[in-house]
């Protein structure tokens, strides 16, 4: 194949037609072939199906980002199997929750997270025979012995299989994301044309980073969319910022997917370090997952120009899109729909939304439906025809272009007045002592609600009432009255997952116990 030639469709024939090319670095720097990798896949389902597992049936992986990890995905896309990704750094009973709800036959996991999968294996009644550890897990088989003995050959009746994530579970219970089986060939079901969307395309040449952990949604789908077309894979463990520079200017990474958070901590770098690496290479540095300041995103398209994009989505589906010019020229946007996906506000009665109206976002896909697993209540509930929405507030200009204002839950009520905390956080992370910063609404007698900040100091700066006053006197030079936080805690690091996301319930939760808002 030559730079600019479409590569065959899905990384199994690639792996057929090209079986030396190098397609994955692992987090320690080795080197995985396409042969070697399309072997270790195939292996797993016939070792899977010695298990007992059938088209249909579930297995869980609690697992770093690694070679294993895309094991599983490639052998559960061909053996009509649902792959259930388990979040790391939940505890046990989380993951017990995850592995009984799911109905997972198998669980593979770790040896580093050993003490939750152990304990979670247990709770959900797995069987020992089922248990496999990658490492040594006490009670848990080698995971090599699912693979060892097996034919590396392709299995017979390969059939599509999914990815069944489980949402991050921010507002109660996560609950399973389920789509049915197409009963197809993985070959029909245009693997990696997800990619297009954002315009990128299927050249050997591109380089993805996978920065961020594989059993989020969305870093899974944009890794396994670029594996299938093509695109070699650079792989971090655990996400530092200088060496994620480092591994962009050795490796001449082209695109990867990123969340604000990230992006906050690269621009705290010292101006030294980030002029030591070449980042010219990235095409597309695409954002989502929670929102980004408005100064954050044009200080890194100041410092890595157009590539910086953005995105709105869910693990449910849908989409908009913005490249850097659509943001430039519209601030604040998160993009227009996506070619698959349609977009739409409706107001609390259902009624749809006209240009410039404030409501929640709905989206809907046209490539197929989902249900929640084993709750049809939530699946019904989030529904307006086609549409579903994950509670987010905002709106759609004339042209099309969305903005977000926050989460229907996030909202603060004073006084009878919204106030979205999205727009203080902004603010609060303008100051150079602020790390990171959560705002939402504590019990106030007369208001309802009182705005309450709490902060993550910056290294070299002090928490203590000197810099609450201090970061209470800049909002007040940055805000109307009403938005203004009343108060700041500090707390040593913000509950977030490593994708960014917020979990803003921890946080909120203790201020409104034996209250009635405490959700």
């Amino acid at each position: 194949m030559t730079d600019n030639s479409a590569p065959p469709p899905g990384f199994w024939a690639q792996a057929a037609a090209d079986p030396d090319r190098t397609v994955l670095i692992a987090p320690d720097g080795e080197e995985w072939t396409a042969g070697r990798l399309h072997a270790a896949s195939n292996q797993l389902v016939h070792g899977l199906r010695a298990a007992g597992l059938e088209r249909g049936d579930v297995f869980a992986a609690v697992l770093p980002n690694g070679v294993e990890f895309f094991t599983a995905y490639l052998a559960a896309s061909q053996a009509g199997l649902y792959l259930v990704p388990v979040n790391h750094h939940l505890v046990g009973p989380e993951i017990a929750w995850i592995v009984a709800d799911s109905g997972a036959k198998v669980l593979i996991a770790h040896e580093r997270f050993a003490e939750a999968a152990g304990s979670a294996a247990d709770e959900a009644g797995l069987p020992a025979t089922h248990r496999y550890a990658v490492g040594h897990i006490d009670g848990f088989r080698p995971y090599r012995g699912l693979l060892d003995g097996q034919s590396s050959s392709p299995p017979e009746e390969r059939t599509l299989g999914w990815v069944m994530n489980y949402t991050s579970g921010t507002t109660g219970r996560p609950r399973g994301i389920r789509r049915p089986l197409p009963g197809i060939r993985p070959e029909e079901s245009h693997l990696g044309g997800f990619l297009g969307i954002f315009g990128i395309r299927p050249f050997e040449d591109n380089v993805h980073l996978v920065c961020s952990p594989l059993y989020h949604t969305a870093v899974l789908q944009f890794a396994g969319a670029s594996l299938h077309i093509g695109h070699r894979l650079v792989l971090m463990d655990r996400w530092q910022p200088q060496e994620m520079l480092r591994l962009i200017d050795a490796h001449r990474c082209t695109h990867t997917h990123m969340v604000p958070t990230q992006f906050h901590r690269l621009l705290a770098l010292p101006q030294e370090t980030r002029d030591g690496y070449d980042v010219t290479s990235m095409r597309h540095a695409i954002h989502g997952a929670a929102p980004c300041p408005d100064h954050v995103k044009r200080a890194m398209i100041d410092w890595w120009g157009d590539c910086v994009e953005e995105y709105y989505a869910a693990s449910e589906g849908g989409g908009a899109f913005a490249t850097a010019a659509d943001w430039l020229r519209k601030p604040g946007t998160v993009g227009r729909a996506w070619p698959i996906s349609e977009l739409a506000v409706f107001d609390d009665e259902g009624n749809r939304l006209p240009a410039g109206e404030l409501g929640t976002v709905y989206m809907k896909m046209s490539t197929g439906g989902f249900s929640y697993h084993k709750d049809e209540g939530k699946t019904r509930k989030n529904r307006i025809g086609d549409f579903f929405t994950v509670g987010d507030l905002g709106f759609l200009d004339e042209d099309g272009y969305l903005f977000l204002r926050d989460r229907k839950i996030d909202m603060i009520i004073s006084g009878g007045v919204n106030i979205y905390p999205a727009e203080i956080e902004s603010a609060l992370l303008g100051h150079p002592a602020v790390a990171d910063a959560a705002v939402f609404g504590i019990p106030h007698d007369d208001w309802g609600e009182e705005v309450k900040a709490v902060v993550e100091a910056a290294e070299g700066h002090r928490a203590g009432p000197e810099l609450a006053a201090d970061l209470l006197a800049f909002c007040a030079r940055h805000l109307a009255g009403y938005k203004r936080p009343k108060s700041v805690d500090f707390i040593a690091t913000m509950p977030r997952d490593p994708n960014g996301k917020l979990y803003k319930r921890r946080l909120r939760a203790p201020y409104w116990e034996g209250r009635e808002r405490a959700v």
